[in-house]
């Protein structure tokens, strides 16, 4: 903040220039990284919006934590075919679906629309 300056003022002004922040509310931020995953907790989020983009101001206590290896999905030629039948999607598809929900058969079958 600017000092000596309401913050009344300082919005209003901000309005006039064509810029509009909002607070929202967040429990915590997580910013996933290739290698790592940071972690912001007690976040103060600020999202603004200005020249039709937007952006956001975080604030809080960091942490970074190691990426999780993930296990792969054994997914059965039994869940295959379900998936196929109930879906009429392909191998490949069926296959794929399940493995993006992570072996969950009933959202791999609603991610293909059946």
């Amino acid at each position: 903040m600017m000092p000596n300056i309401d913050p009344k003022m300082l919005k209003s002004m901000m309005a006039k220039m064509g810029i509009k922040s909002t607070e929202i509310d967040a429990i915590t931020v997580v910013i996933h990284c290739p290698d790592k995953d940071i972690v912001i907790g007690s976040p103060q989020v600020t999202q603004i919006e200005m020249n039709g983009a937007t952006s956001f101001q975080v604030a809080g206590s960091v942490t970074e934590r190691e990426k999780q290896q993930e296990q792969p999905i054994d997914v059965s030629d039994d869940d295959v075919r379900l998936v196929m039948e109930k879906t009429g999607a392909s191998e490949d598809a069926a296959r794929k679906a399940i493995t993006d929900a992570k072996g969950d058969i009933a959202a791999a079958i609603m991610d293909l629309g059946g």
